[in-house]
């Protein structure tokens, strides 16, 4: 296997609403690119990047996976990613490795609410993007419909740099405006295409939109602009280096048109990642910083000092734990000794590999700009970066978002409750987005995820690939407890049993945050009236108690704790009786500052025929949502709202049977707000009812 440097090589994250055709698209470009004997989904329902037991049984990926294809001297990783809302992290940190987005669109549907959401992803890291619209073979495919959507969304900077020979069952290929040439497809799916003249019906349209074309990259570039007045147009050259500029300054989004399970128009798409994405060693800027925290630049040449991160892990039957990664800098090189420079420890690489799909290939050494992958990692983590003890920089990662469902979950057989932690620990390694531990309050194990699916995935996995069956009951909220006033407060811990009594005195005043402020802790000691030693533990029992609310047992959130003043004793002042102080100044502070409750509300997008939209925005209504906006799109509208979680547990069911099963929606978490007075009784007493019923039923089983 070819070792490449940064210049040859092409980071591409595949990008797009579900069922645009992404994972078949990347089979059409490696079979065009021979490095897969054959197109499409083999008999066991698997492609490529689509092998785990889950992808297969619903037919669309559940998590990103990586394939590379070799053309024109050119190395293109590809990175699949999933198209669902629950996903989309997976989407995230894969184009938070990228150089590029290929955003794939249908010629049916055109833009859908996660096109628009990872062209957000995309702007926020400053990818250049190629849009590729896809299924251009399908009944109700259509060009113009199609572009005009993604203008009026994405704007006048996406052009088309080819245009479709035919629509519907009549396409048949493509016109280059670069070339001014057509490639005409077999209609056999093989891939194979003649070069022709432009159809001599197509030929005014093509120079008009060549036209258009040439206006737009003359436009970023006064020399460009000369020439193009001096000689009525530019030269291909020009054209080519002109537009890979306007490319990568995210000046022009060019369009190209495919049917990947036709293989029409993938050799074109191959030659125009390679010609106008960006190469590894030019790519954006990335963050990183050093030990003290420094931001600071990357050298990307293959001999300076080696850094990588570490973007995903899944966990594959023969091999164990796989580590992928991104090299940033330096030389990477199998059976070498590196640091984890996010845990403070060195690691041991064994043999390095790059990625065909689930096949491990391995190689010697990989280069700055190229990702890879190695098993058996002790103990690294995604998000962790490999560097030198002598260069130990941290590349930031992703943040994870918050969960936005929670299920209680317990092991089917009474053996299996270690074996379900261990499994879950494992599925988390993957998904980091899944969250499990215990309701302190109610003594249960909960299992939280992005949705209801997201959360069922993680149960059918328990079962297929770890052998635990489990049980889960109904969702929870995550609600949490703030305060809404100022208040003072005094915590005193005196006991005297005979010998050394214990003795801590500490005066604080809590005060609120904003919303998403957590928690601080600020100490305004002076003189020395608490030693500097008791100090640590006058916030630990301040966090201890926070954790377990005040009102109905949710975390304490938004409030800044000042440690004013106390009191201590020589000989019995401990760490123990300053943390119990402190815990019972936070209890007296919760009494007079006014406590409430917080609820999360959700980011809803719900789309659906245009037909059934009156209805959705009524039902809407009758959860507490707020309608934000509708955009329209042919017959389909997609409503966006911000609804509390609390009325959105069922709203799957609703949808189906409000639009005859033709709605989608995705949702995620937005921000806490306070819950209506009205319902905020209902849910103390709700909560503190069962934490009751836990605790008689926790008495009854120990006696």
């Amino acid at each position: 296997m070819k070792v490449y440097s940064g210049s040859e090589i092409r980071n591409v994250a595949v990008v797009g609403h579900n069922d645009t055709g992404k994972t078949t698209l990347i089979s059409q470009l490696l079979f065009n690119a021979g490095a897969i004997t054959r197109l499409g989904r083999i008999d066991d329902g698997t492609t490529v990047t689509d092998f785990d037991p889950d992808e297969i049984d619903r037919k669309h990926s559940i998590s990103c996976a990586i394939a590379f294809a070799e053309w024109k001297n050119t190395k293109i990783n590809l990175l699949d990613t999933p198209g669902f809302g629950i996903f989309l992290m997976e989407a995230k940190s894969a184009m938070r490795v990228a150089d590029s987005a290929a955003v794939v669109v249908s010629g049916v549907t055109g833009v859908e609410v996660t096109t628009e959401r990872v062209w957000k992803f995309a702007e926020g890291y400053e990818l250049p993007r190629i849009l590729i619209v896809n299924k251009m073979d399908r009944d109700r495919a259509s060009f113009s419909r199609t572009l005009e959507a993604l203008q009026k969304k994405f704007g006048k900077n996406v052009v088309p740099i080819q245009l479709p020979i035919g629509e519907e069952k009549d396409f048949k290929g493509v016109v280059d405006l670069v070339s001014m040439k057509a490639f005409i497809y077999a209609a056999d799916g093989s891939g194979k295409y003649d070069t022709v003249d432009i159809p001599a019906d197509m030929k005014a349209d093509a120079e008009g939109w060549r036209e258009k074309l040439i206006e737009k990259v003359a436009e970023g570039d006064d020399g460009l602009m000369e020439r193009f007045f001096e000689q009525g147009g530019l030269s291909q050259e020009e054209l080519i280096d002109g537009l890979r500029r306007e490319v990568s300054h995210h000046e022009i989004y060019p369009i190209l048109f495919t049917s990947a399970s036709h293989d029409v128009g993938g050799h074109a798409i191959l030659d125009a990642f390679v010609s106008l994405l960006p190469p590894a060693d030019e790519a954006k800027s990335i963050d990183g910083r050093d030990k003290k925290g420094e931001p600071i630049t990357f050298d990307r040449r293959p001999e300076a000092f080696p850094a990588a991160l570490v973007f995903k892990t899944f966990s594959d039957p023969f091999s164990g734990r796989v580590s992928l990664f991104r090299v940033y800098s330096g030389t990477f090189k199998s059976d070498t000794t590196y640091w984890n420079t996010s845990k403070d420890h060195e690691e041991r690489l064994g043999k390095l590999q790059v990625l065909q799909g689930k096949q491990q290939l391995p190689v010697s050494e990989l280069k700055a700009g190229d990702i890879g992958a190695v098993a058996k990692l002790k103990d690294v983590h995604t998000g962790d970066t490999l560097a030198t003890k002598e260069h130990p920089i941290v590349i930031e990662h992703i943040t994870i978002p918050e969960a936005a469902i929670s299920f209680a979950i317990e092991a089917k057989a009474r053996g299996d409750e270690d074996k379900l932690g261990v499994a879950l620990g494992r599925i988390i390694e993957e998904d980091p987005t899944i969250r499990f531990g215990r309701d302190e309050m109610t003594k249960e194990f909960l299992i939280s995820g992005q949705g209801q699916l997201h959360v069922e995935i993680v149960v059918s996995k328990l079962k297929k690939k770890y052998g635990v069956d489990v049980i889960l009951h109904p969702p929870k909220v995550p609600y949490r407890e703030t305060i809404t006033r100022h208040a003072d407060a005094h915590g005193r811990h005196k006991k005297q049993s005979g010998g050394h009594g214990q003795f801590a005195d500490c005066k604080i005043s809590v005060e609120p945050l904003p919303r998403g402020g957590d928690f601080e802790f600020v100490d305004e000691i002076f003189g020395g009236s608490i030693p500097r030693q008791y100090i640590p533990a006058v916030e630990k029992g301040i966090q201890d108690a926070r954790v377990k609310g005040f009102l109905a047992g949710y975390p304490m959130v938004d409030f800044r704790v000042r440690l004013k003043d106390g009191q201590y004793h020589d000989v019995d002042s401990s760490e123990m009786a300053f943390k119990i102080a402190g815990s019972l100044a936070y209890q007296q502070a919760m009494e007079q500052a006014r406590p409430t409750l917080l609820e999360p509300i959700m980011h809803v997008d719900i789309s659906a025929p245009s037909e059934y939209v009156g209805d959705l925005m009524g039902d809407l209504n009758s959860r507490r949502g707020r309608v934000e906006g509708v955009d329209a799109e042919e017959d389909m509208q997609t409503v966006h709202a911000r609804v509390p979680l609390s009325e959105m547990l069922t709203y799957g069911s609703t949808l189906r049977s409000i639009t005859q099963g033709r709605g989608t929606f995705h949702m995620e978490m937005s921000h806490y707000e306070e819950v209506p007075r009205n319902l905020q009784e209902k849910i103390i007493v709700e909560t503190r009812k069962i934490a009751e019923q836990h605790a008689h039923a926790q008495h009854h089983a120990a006696h």
